[in-house]
């Protein structure tokens, strides 16, 4: 417990800074190597909430707030990573053949901090006075509550800190398996259907396990919805319109699926996202009138604001933002020096100002009050990326239409993916910082001290990024990318930077299947009416998230299904103990579980890259055994139901002992 005092609490402190960029540096790894190979990345508050309360626990004057900063920071690390879902779409292109360091740092670091600025005038319309929800904010001030308040929450923290290693030791031990050739990587099946094809997928991966029960069981239940609707519908029916008999099943359903299905998955993501963002619009203009006719009437009327309600002054907000504007123009011209461009840098650079600027704002708006609604986690983020590039590229294009040739084009499309990386780094730090504020709200956290922490995790993430994504460059390449320096032959899906990129080229060279992405479109339109239907009908116990819907129909089979795999058994353990006195003891043990999934697995596979550089093979640690791709397969599925079924023990006992 905290010795400070109540009005003057320990809050930003050298050990809580020197810790939370330890585990900011740790997770921005994980969720780098996570976004690449599955296009999703996790909230790491929680996790680092319980990493700091279990190692703070050793000096007596920790508080609670310091265990606050020390979330607020590392929380970074889980949403700054989501610049993956572009970057390398500068790679896949050909643009870049290595992740250069300052440019990549830079476009984190100025979209991060703008992130922050953009959102603090909001803190009061849509933290303080507002009735949103903050579900992974409230559940993070929740956890660190019960740490800090008994000698049963140092125990429940003791008991968490074990349960996010046990989770990690066991996930990166399945990845290893993996990558010794004695459980497959995959376990897939692909049949024929009459002359069409299809099947199914599932990633040998506990890290998806761990994320589908993160998301939950609604986001689970939407995303099955979207395998079926894309592998028992689309895709049947696309093959069956154009047979291949001289394909394989596998071959022929793959090939309607990336082609066609995946673009239709794009449209109904844009749809959905444009009409959350639409019915968003409202809120987010009267919480900005809010915030700013708050900071008016304390102006006015000279009143000391108390300590839980002191933001950075705005003059040093609007100051910084003003000031950002240099690096960030700096930046973009230096992208396009020497290039073919270059007699456009001040057109260029002025419209990737301005619309950094202004679309930076509105998305950081849209993201925060998403966090509020329904967590950073669940936040459109996707849709937001699609909706960014599709207007950054309409923007630069309308600027370099008149001159002409392939190289021109493939110049505009490199500085439109680039111009959406600092804006998605401006959306998604802007939708941590206000999920971090509601939880410094319920510990009496003092705003402008998380808005510090918050910046120092940006830029420990920022370093991370840029050196995580050429290691993964080098040793794996990307799927689509030339990878002329790649040396593993299995490179990554990077699923959502293929889709950034293939609407830029799209949109910039005019070949954008525009049929496709409006069937997808008119598909998310029916998505959106089914799940107003079907919350007006259950008085909102019920929902279908069209994002989600979306989300699955677009990436692969072996992505979705372990999510969805995830989020049933997670479900089924939560209603298991509920009714039990140690009950949400044991569910927060499981959420801490399935985090460390996601940390050892990523973790042991940003080492296998490594190896991989420096051994100069692509699987270094593959071994030849006799095994059938069958028995693989069959190994991975019972070893993997053996571990979670454990673990989910583990959690239920030690809670019953914490309570005890």
């Amino acid at each position: 417990m905290s010795i400070a005092s109540p009005s003057t609490p320990k809050e930003i402190t050298l050990r809580g800074i020197i810790l939370g960029v330890l585990i900011t540096l740790i997770f921005t790894a994980a969720q780098v190597y996570l976004g690449l190979k599955v296009g999703l990345t996790f909230a790491t508050s929680i996790p680092a909430a319980v990493i700091s309360m279990a190692l703070l626990s050793a000096f007596k004057d920790a508080s609670i707030q310091e265990n606050n900063i020390v979330q607020t920071i590392a929380s970074a690390a889980g949403t700054l990573a989501s610049v993956i879902f572009v970057l390398p779409g500068l790679l896949m292109i050909g643009w870049w053949v290595h992740v250069p360091f300052w440019p990549t740092f830079g476009a984190c670091a100025i979209g991060g901090v703008l992130g922050v600025m953009y959102t603090m005038p909001l803190r009061r319309a849509l933290v303080s006075q507002s009735d949103l929800p903050y579900p992974e904010g409230v559940a993070a001030a929740e956890v660190l509550k019960v740490g800090m308040s008994s000698r049963a929450g140092a125990a429940e923290g003791k008991a968490g800190l074990w349960a996010v290693i046990w989770g990690s030791v066991a996930s990166a031990l399945y990845a290893a398996g993996a990558a010794v050739k004695v459980m497959a990587g995959e376990m897939s099946v692909y049949f024929r259907v009459g002359n069409g094809a299809t099947g199914i997928g599932a990633s040998s991966s506990l890290a998806l396990i761990g994320a589908g029960h993160l998301m939950g069981i609604t986001v689970g239940i939407a995303m099955l919805a979207g395998l079926v609707i894309a592998w028992g519908i689309l895709v049947p029916i696309l093959t069956t319109m154009h047979p291949m008999p001289d394909l394989s099943a596998t071959a022929h359903a793959l090939k309607f699926w990336k082609t066609d299905v995946r673009m239709m998955g794009a449209g109904a993501i844009g749809a959905a996202a444009i009409v959350t963002l639409a019915g968003l619009a409202k809120p987010v203009i009267g919480g900005l009138k809010s915030a700013m006719e708050a900071s008016r009437r304390a102006k006015d009327q000279h009143a000391e604001i108390p300590r839980s309600e002191q933001d950075l002054p705005i003059f040093i907000v609007g100051l910084v933002v003003l000031i950002s504007m240099v690096p960030t123009g700096w930046l973009l011209a230096s992208f396009l020096q020497d290039g073919v461009l270059a007699s456009l840098t001040v057109p260029l650079v002025a419209v990737g100002i301005a619309y950094v600027l202004i679309a930076g704002m509105f998305a950081a708006a849209v993201c925060g009050y998403m966090a509020g609604l329904i967590g950073s986690s669940n936040s459109p983020v996707s849709g937001i990326a699609i909706l960014t590039i599709l207007g950054a590229a309409l923007s630069v294009g309308a600027i370099g239409r008149h001159l002409i040739g392939p190289e021109v084009s493939h110049a505009l499309v490199a500085f439109a993916l680039f111009v959406t990386t600092v804006v998605l780094a401006v959306a998604v730090i802007g939708n941590d910082n206000l999920q971090d504020l509601k939880t410094g709200q319920l510990v009496d956290a003092t705003p402008w001290k998380q808005q510090v922490g918050l910046l120092i995790g940006v830029a420990a993430g920022s370093v991370v990024v840029p050196p995580v994504l050429e290691l993964l460059n080098h040793a794996n390449g990307f799927a689509g990318a030339p990878n002329l320096n790649a040396i593993s032959n299995q490179p990554l899906d990077a699923p959502q930077a293929t889709l950034i990129s293939t609407l830029a080229k799209g949109v910039i060279g005019g070949d954008l299947r525009w049929d496709l992405i409006m069937y997808g479109a008119l598909l998310g339109l029916g998505l959106v009416l089914i799940n107003f239907i079907l919350k007006k009908t259950s008085n909102g116990r019920y929902s279908l998230p069209p994002l989600g819907v979306g989300l699955a129909i677009y990436l692969p089979s072996a992505v979705t299904l372990p999510v969805v795999i995830g989020a049933v058994t997670g479900w089924f353990f939560e209603r298991a103990v509920a009714k039990q006195s140690w009950g949400e003891t044991a569910k927060r043990l499981g959420v801490l579980i399935m985090s460390g999934f996601i940390v050892g697995e990523s973790l042991f596979n940003v080492a296998l890259a490594g190896l991989i550089v420096l051994s100069g093979k692509g699987e270094p640690l593959a071994i030849d055994n006799s095994m059938s791709e069958a028995q693989t397969m069959i190994v991975a599925l019972v070893i993997g139901a053996v571990v979670v079924f454990g673990l989910y023990r583990w959690a239920a006992k030690n809670a019953h002992r914490v309570e005890a």
